[in-house]
């Protein structure tokens, strides 16, 4: 059913579970008799954050699906891209640190100290070589962005 979800472009289950409740050629994707109860949505979320958690199950059946489209042709398996998407943080546009002068030790918390040590860990903002034009003091983690052509600000990217 996920899969038809993410084919379909259908970002919610419960839109989901009730697109395949009244589509016929959904239930036959999904092996669904007229007769078959359709699972409900929180079926999705109770096996993805409780059942399946620590099997691998999801990593197994990505990499398989992966290996299939290689085998295929359909991917070469050589690279790959990613596109984020700009979330606005809640973060005062006019009250960013120039990042070369770093945050004022006063604004400095053992919260906020903790937090851009995290943040220069090479999970997460060592990363990449760019370093930010400005930090800000309440979101450290947030990049000064001007990418969708307006004004700048302060915004977290999702891929």
């Amino acid at each position: 059913m996920l899969l038809l979800g993410y084919c379909m472009g259908i970002q919610s289950e419960r839109r989901l579970c009730d697109e395949v409740h009244v589509d016929l050629a959904y239930r036959w994707f999904c092996r669904l008799d007229l007769t078959d109860a359709v699972p409900d949505h929180s079926t999705f979320s109770k096996n993805r954050h409780g059942r399946f958690r620590e099997s691998g199950l999801f990593r197994h059946l990505f990499e398989t699906v992966l290996q299939r489209c290689i085998d295929e042709g359909l991917v070469g398996g050589h690279s790959f891209g990613v596109n984020a998407s700009l979330i606005p943080a809640n973060a005062n546009q006019t009250r960013g640190v120039d990042s070369k002068e770093g945050l004022p030790p006063e604004l400095l918390s053992r919260a906020v100290s903790e937090y851009i040590e995290t943040l220069d860990n090479a999970a997460f903002g060592a990363a990449t070589a760019v370093v930010p034009k400005y930090i800000s003091p309440v979101d450290p983690a947030a990049r000064w962005t001007g990418a969708d052509g307006g004004a700048a600000y302060f915004a977290d990217s999702t891929n």
